[in-house]
């Protein structure tokens, strides 16, 4: 980069007047930015270089009895001290803008300060003291039309303070920010509401030059944002009358040309050849002069905030940077080179925001790239592709000045560079995005805000009823798997309004009201709600699917496929004689969570059995498990329910589900998923379920499935035996012997669900 003055530099006092600040010639002569030394004049007309050789100059010699320099740079263009656009309000501190130390500076809409958690839903009456059960945490609304939705992005944000309030102090300090967590969480919500927080003064537009010296490494000018465009409009007018003056001259000089041929010369043929020549020097001069135009690689002339960039999955060349092939390098055709560089995603985020969502996705090399952008301050640029003829091209450094805010599951800190990672975590915060939040009547009335967000936000909905919203909270309890809490997989939600709305719009109603929520439910599924339901009413055609009676080792295991969906997994055994040493034989695409609950049961069969099973084969089949699979531990009380039932042959009833993890002393253990497990096994035909007592709390199935299956927490294997087994003696004579060789190895009352149960 050119050596330039920082535009946020103060003025340099006179010593021979101290009383007079900003005497220094370069500081109204383009905010004391100098000008590329190199660029050549063109026809008499002053180009950048004399503009630099004349701030140089300024530079040296003090300007003498009160003369100051015009400021003027000879393409007409005015660069103020000031770096901020001429539209830019004055700051909360003094007329510079600068905030004074210990002052927060204040935005549109109330000062960063008030920004923290406490934010309110406005626009309605409260409750004093709301009811418990009140699913509008004590709203007084009957649509949501009633409620005023923030202006800002960041008042918007809901359920995640921690991560909010992260934000708010990396945009007041420039930190860096990684944010983890599940798709739908909002970070890039966050990231987009970081960039109306950062200051839009500091805003820059970057210039590249031609190089005359060498024309394969263009220079680089910044200038306060909104000057660019005027820059380059100020030498394209000049190259506009060079050329005109130049098509004047050409055609004169043609016109003599031809007349001194045809007329004393006599040979019109000569004439015509010298007219050509002519003609072919004057348009390769014209060339000349177009290339003295600069090239405005970043414009942030009509931006209003602070750039956002969102680079997720971006090439090396949209990331970095890019220089474009040009064919035609011989014969003086070749485009100037400084035409061809394109800025990347790094330079467009200065005084920005930079996201790159799945960050693990970019490849090391550009991660190394965005180290040193992050580490300088600044990155040239140059051609992505080693075989183009941009690769010869490397311009001065181009300031990336930006904040990085990286995002990804909890996978992508896996292939991420452990330093860039070191450098986030050195220069700014690491942010943990939770998926669900404490259900209370705050955030019960944020959640109607949500609702009220995505309708203005999609601008084609209708507003929804006090009944609607209710329905979606009560969907939002349902989707987090847990009691006592809401969903923060806003995505998704926001998906279930849009649906109801939908309805709402194509009937041509003017609400949304509950029924169109409960249809968009329905409509709304997802693809393993689907297939689960398909695999449910093919099991019905071919009478796969048992729901009553009894059956020796065959039980009705319980899955979830996906996130939200169950589905009913039938589990068969079978005890033969071993021709070698015994072994337990799993099949049915088991994982390594799935085997490993296998040999866990296992331990369980081999202390409970009388008889000799090293001489035995147990063979356990997970029926119709697919492709997908079986992964995880959560039909262990399955696996050994059908062991002990084909050892002892006793029947199991099939009007019974069951799901559960198992620890090798005998505990029923919690698992996840535990609601769609239980409507599965209504939709399958089955009266009865049985979860694990730790369960108990996160059961939350909607109305039409609690008539139908009754739910039955356990907390010991003897107990699933008890209620799964047929036979009142038989029954009793194993559920005592397996009493007698089990213990529970976890103190009453002291198993609890998972804080984030996955999916089993």
């Amino acid at each position: 980069m050119s050596n330039e003055k920082d535009a946020n530099d103060p003025p340099t006092e006179d010593p021979d007047n101290p009383d007079e600040p900003g005497s220094e010639a370069s500081d109204s002569a383009g905010n004391g930015e100098d000008a590329p030394d190199d660029v050549a004049p063109d026809d008499g007309a002053r180009a950048p270089d004399e503009a630099g050789e004349a701030e140089e100059s300024a530079d040296r010699e003090e300007p003498t009895d009160g003369e100051e320099p015009d400021g003027v740079w000879d393409d007409g263009i005015v660069v103020d001290d000031d770096p901020r656009p001429d539209d830019a309000e004055t700051g909360h501190g003094d007329e510079t803008g600068v905030t004074p130390e210990g002052v927060t500076e204040q935005h549109e809409g109330g000062g960063i300060d008030e920004l923290g958690s406490s934010v309110e839903v406005e626009g309605a009456k409260i409750e004093d003291d709301p009811d418990e059960d009140d699913l509008l945490g004590g709203l007084k609304i009957d649509t949501t039309a009633e409620l005023e939705i923030p202006d800002r992005l960041v008042d918007q944000v809901i359920g995640q303070e921690h991560a909010r309030d992260v934000i708010i102090k990396a945009a007041k300090q420039r930190r860096h920010v990684m944010m983890i967590g599940s798709p739908g969480t909002g970070k890039s919500m966050l990231a987009k509401a970081m960039s109306e927080l950062l200051p839009k003064e500091e805003l820059q537009d970057v210039l590249v030059y031609h190089n005359p010296e060498d024309g394969n490494k263009p220079k680089v000018r910044t200038v306060p944002a909104g000057k660019g465009d005027q820059i380059v409009d100020a030498h394209r007018e000049e190259a506009r009358k060079r050329n005109q003056m130049r098509s004047l001259l050409m055609w004169i000089i043609i016109a003599v040309v031809l007349g001194y041929a045809l007329i004393i010369v006599g040979q019109i043929l000569v004439g015509i050849i010298a007219a050509g020549v002519v003609y072919l020097v004057f348009r390769y001069l014209n060339r000349g002069s177009d290339a003295m135009i600069p090239n405005l690689l970043v414009n942030n002339g009509d931006t209003k905030t602070a750039p956002f960039r969102d680079a997720t999955g971006a090439h090396a060349g949209a990331l970095l940077g890019d220089v474009r092939h040009d064919p035609f390098q011989s014969g003086g055709m070749e485009t100037p080179s400084h035409d061809r560089v394109e800025a990347g995603a790094i330079h467009k985020a200065n005084k920005g925001v930079l996201f790159i969502d799945e960050i693990n996705t970019l490849d090391i090399r550009s991660q190394q790239h965005l180290m040193t952008a992050i580490q300088e301050g600044e990155f040239s640029i140059t051609g992505q592709s080693e075989r183009s003829s941009g690769a010869m091209v490397q311009t001065e450094p181009v300031p990336t000045d930006f904040v990085m805010i990286a995002a990804g599951n909890l996978d992508a800190m896996e292939n991420m560079h452990p330093a860039l990672r070191s450098r986030i975590k050195g220069y700014g915060y690491e942010v943990y995005m939770e998926d669900t939040i404490e259900d209370t009547p705050e955030m019960r009335r944020k959640y109607v805000r949500f609702i009220a967000q995505e309708v203005a936000k999609d601008g084609r909905l209708p507003e929804f009823t006090a009944e609607a919203v209710e329905e979606v909270i009560l969907e939002a309890k349902r989707r987090s798997g847990r009691k006592g809490h809401l969903t923060l997989l806003f995505r998704n939600l926001g998906g279930l309004v849009r649906v109801a709305g939908d309805i709402a719009r194509g009937e041509d109603a003017d609400l949304t009201t509950r029924d169109h929520v409960l249809q968009a439910k329905g409509r709304s599924r997802s693809i393993e709600q689907q297939l689960a339901d398909d695999f449910i009413e093919r099991r019905k055609d071919y009478e796969l699917q048992v729901s009553e009676g009894y059956v020796v080792g065959r039980v009705n295991g319980l899955a979830v496929m996906g996130e939200d969906s169950g589905i009913m997994l039938p589990v068969m055994a079978e005890v033969a004689p071993s021709q070698g040493p015994g072994e337990v034989i799993a099949t049915g695409q088991l994982k390594e969570m799935a085997q490993e609950s296998v040999s866990n049961v296992s331990a369980i069969i081999k202390k409970f059995s009388d008889e000799n099973i090293s001489e035995m084969d147990i063979h356990i089949q997970f029926v119709q498990a697919g492709q997908q699979g079986v992964d995880g531990d959560s039909a262990s009380i399955t696996v050994a329910t059908a062991v002990i039932s084909a050892l002892e042959n006793v029947g199991v009833d099939q009007s019974l589900a069951m799901t559960g993890s198992l620890s090798v002393r005998g505990d029923v253990l919690p698992v996840g998923g535990v609601t769609h497990k239980i409507e599965a096994a209504a939709k399958a035909g089955c009266t009865r379920v049985i979860i694990p007592q730790a369960n108990e709390q996160d059961v939350m199935i909607e109305d039409e499935y609690k008539e139908m299956v009754e739910i039955i927490p356990v907390s010991h294997i003897s107990e699933v035996l008890d209620i799964a087994l047929e036979g009142e003696a038989e029954k009793d004579s194993l559920v005592s012997r397996l009493k007698s060789i089990t213990g529970s190895a976890l103190k009453e009352g002291s198993v609890s669900g998972p804080s984030s149960p996955s999916p089993q």
